[in-house]
């Protein structure tokens, strides 16, 4: 199988700080569109392109309107480039309308270094091979993500079995089904492909408003095991924290994001 995620993210120069992309189908989500953090791992590739630093270290994205299939405009910007870091910005135009913002960070990580103190762990999950497949006879159609995509679970999430748990957490393994070694790219995109947490209190997926990435370090091969969970949910707005780590025990990636539940259909309206 091809390495979808480089194909899907490349980006073409155009102009000074501008990049053609190409939106594919094949990271579609529950909605039956793009994800928008497959949009923000183009957007962030084009980035990349732009700053003299190769690894982004903190993204920061606002998700003004779906990312849809087809042609793209990458913008970029930078900001500010120091002796160890530079920061940017990029838009995602599409159509002539400005579909993402994001405001990220780079550096190198294989010269961070300094002090660190460790006060939590990993999710305590059986191995992969011991776990179930959560999605195993489950039919999504038009979620084209779980093609790229595979997760493991120590059982079946309630939501799925009908039955929402009440609780808006999961622990679970997660990893690329093309064999793509996890990397910073791939991190940029996964924090997004989890079904939203709110569904095991019952409540309609969510969509996201805006979201912040921070990259710790490079993943070793292998399975991440991610903790995502939302504490509060208030006027229709929550948060989902994600913590992901590699298959060495090492804490790689950690994301927070505010979420909009969808209202149903019948009381619906354009926000």
């Amino acid at each position: 199988m091809g390495d979808f995620l480089d194909s899907d993210t490349e980006v073409a120069h155009r102009a000074d700080g501008v990049y053609d992309a190409q939106i594919s189908d094949r990271w579609n989500g529950m909605h039956g569109a793009p994800l928008g953090s497959y949009g923000l791992a183009v957007g962030v590739r084009a980035l990349a392109e732009t700053v003299p630093y190769p690894d982004p270290l903190s993204v920061s994205a606002y998700f003004l309107r779906p990312v849809e299939v087809g042609s793209a405009e990458a913008r970029t910007e930078v900001a500010h480039t120091g002796r160890r870091m530079a920061t940017g910005q990029v838009s995602l135009v599409q159509g002539g309308e400005e579909k993402l913002r994001a405001i990220a960070t780079f550096a190198d990580l294989d010269r961070v270094d300094g002090i660190t103190s460790m006060f939590g762990g990993p999710p305590q999950l059986p191995p992969p091979d011991e776990c179930v497949d959560p999605l195993d006879g489950v039919a999504l159609p038009g979620m084209s993500l779980l093609d790229r995509v595979e997760y493991r679970t120590a059982e079946v999430p309630g939501w799925l079995r009908g039955e929402p748990g009440g609780t808006p957490a999961c622990d679970l393994w997660m990893r690329l089904r093309d064999g793509r070694r996890p990397d910073l790219p791939a991190l940029v995109l996964l924090w997004d492909a989890m079904a939203p947490m709110v569904l095991e209190i019952g409540q309609a997926p969510s969509t996201t408003l805006e979201a912040t990435v921070h990259i710790r370090r490079r993943p070793a091969p292998g399975w991440l095991a991610c903790r995502v969970g939302t504490r509060y949910v208030t006027g229709g707005l929550c948060e989902e924290d994600m913590d992901i780590w590699d298959s060495a025990g090492h804490l790689v990636a950690q994301s927070r994001q505010l979420t909009l539940l969808r209202r149903p259909a019948s009381s619906s309206s354009q926000t």
